[in-house]
């Protein structure tokens, strides 16, 4: 039944691209990527008519249905017979509202899974965050993963255009492939489009409650725009803004143009939030996913901040899964970096994450300051004893390990979870 879903939702997607004709934006990556979207449409929408992926629906299902418009109905037969009869309608009457740009989220999880949602649209502008170890449970090398992701910078036009992240190096070998017109970005001075001077803004004294925001000089050609993100943390919404300009720039727009977009812009949920805690502390919430480049940014971010007099970094990190082969040293690598970076404390989550422990514990840090729980609500009800005022606490972790029940647990308005969190939905409730 999935296949037979799956073959026509995809006909009926490419019969509604062909009539349409809209320019669609494709992203990919091992990291970044719905923060990219978010970041793109928030450059385009001012000017251009837009759509993005419906929730994360960027695989061989998800893809089709944000083409259609249309969320799943899961296993109920009806719901997919009217999903196939609005996107007939669609073929078969113009629809004035269809967007001019699609901008897609489009995920790799198994070899061959680029080929089919290419198989599917045709992307003018592609891509390319990041290559890193997440996602490899189903690939022998990181090697054939960036082959895989690559396939979309492959797959562009010669009159399009690739958006490839400079500073990652699997990532800028992609350039060699692309027949398109590449515009690079990052951090590197040979980036096309760069941020420089990047820093936290704050209303009033420096410290974590008063954080506003990440503010840094954007740059192409020697023209630059100061750009603000307010609600931001990490320097992946920096990435982000910087690959929603290069793809402004390839639309012909201009970087105060941008900056002013981009001042709209506020990271997805479970992406580095600020949420407020209980006994006046402060969450960074970082739920979404998780992967080792991701986590080390993420505790760079808690590293740099400052915190109260007497208050203390927490790190609370959860699983880090479908790394593979990496797994373990991975994970290790990621308690090596805490043992060094001024933080106080060290939480880790479900079975993977006790080589985070291993690893800390190996290149320093007190086993004292370092606890296990095998689930996420119990790092709460622990956390909730322990934290004090003025206290900063990450909490970061895959998917799979629901670390945002452990932000419910010390979040000052559980009552909010559902606007504030994410996977706060009936399907993840009952999961």
């Amino acid at each position: 039944m999935k296949k037979l879903i799956e073959l026509k939702l995809k006909i009926l997607a490419k019969l509604i691209l062909k009539k349409y004709n809209p320019e669609i934006i494709g992203i990919t990556g091992s990291v970044g990527k719905t923060s990219t979207k978010e970041a793109i449409n928030t450059v385009l929408k001012g000017k251009f008519k837009t759509r993005t992926n419906i929730k994360n629906y960027n695989n061989e299902i998800g893809l089709p249905l944000t083409i259609i418009n249309a969320e799943s109905p899961g296993k109920n037969i009806f719901g997919w017979f009217f999903i196939f009869l609005k996107a007939l309608k669609l073929v078969l009457i113009k629809d004035k509202a269809y967007p001019q740009i699609l901008v897609l989220e489009m995920g790799v999880d198994r070899p061959g899974d680029m080929d089919y949602l290419n198989s599917i649209v045709k992307c003018h502008i592609g891509v390319l965050t990041l290559v890193g170890t997440v996602h490899m449970e189903y690939f022998r090398s990181k090697n054939e993963l960036k082959q895989e992701k690559a396939k979309l910078i492959k797959s562009l036009p010669q009159d399009g255009f690739s958006i490839i992240n400079y500073d990652n190096q699997l990532s800028r070998e992609a350039i060699k492939v692309s027949r398109a017109k590449t515009i690079s970005y990052g951090l590197d001075e040979a980036a096309v489009v760069r941020a420089q001077e990047i820093r936290f803004s704050y209303e009033g004294k420096p410290e974590a409650g008063n954080i506003q925001g990440i503010s840094f000089k954007l740059s192409h050609e020697g023209s630059f725009a100061p750009v603000l993100l307010p609600g931001a943390l990490g320097i992946g919404a920096v990435y982000s803004s910087l690959a929603a300009a290069a793809v402004g720039i390839a639309k012909d727009m201009n970087l105060i143009e941008i900056s002013e977009a981009l001042k709209g812009f506020a990271s997805p949920k479970g992406r580095m939030k600020l949420i407020k805690g209980i006994k006046d502390t402060i969450i960074i919430d970082d739920t979404y996913n998780a992967e080792p480049e991701s986590t080390i940014a993420a505790l760079g971010a808690l590293r740099r901040i400052t915190v109260k007099s007497g208050a203390r970094r927490y790190a609370v990190l959860g699983d880090m899964l479908e790394l593979g082969k990496y797994s373990e040293s991975a994970h290790r690598d990621v308690g090596k970096y805490i043992a060094g970076a001024k933080i106080d404390i060290l939480v880790v989550i479900g079975e993977r994450s006790r080589d985070i422990a291993r690893g800390a514990k190996a290149a320093g840090m007190n086993a004292d300051y370092i606890f296990h729980f095998p689930y996420s609500e119990e790092a709460g009800w622990f956390l909730q004893e322990r934290i004090i005022t003025g206290d900063l606490i990450l909490i970061k972790g895959s998917q799979g390990i629901r670390t945002e029940k452990a932000v419910k647990e010390i979040m000052a308005d559980p009552l909010h979870a559902k606007v504030l969190l994410v996977r706060q939905d009936r399907e993840w409730a009952e999961a």
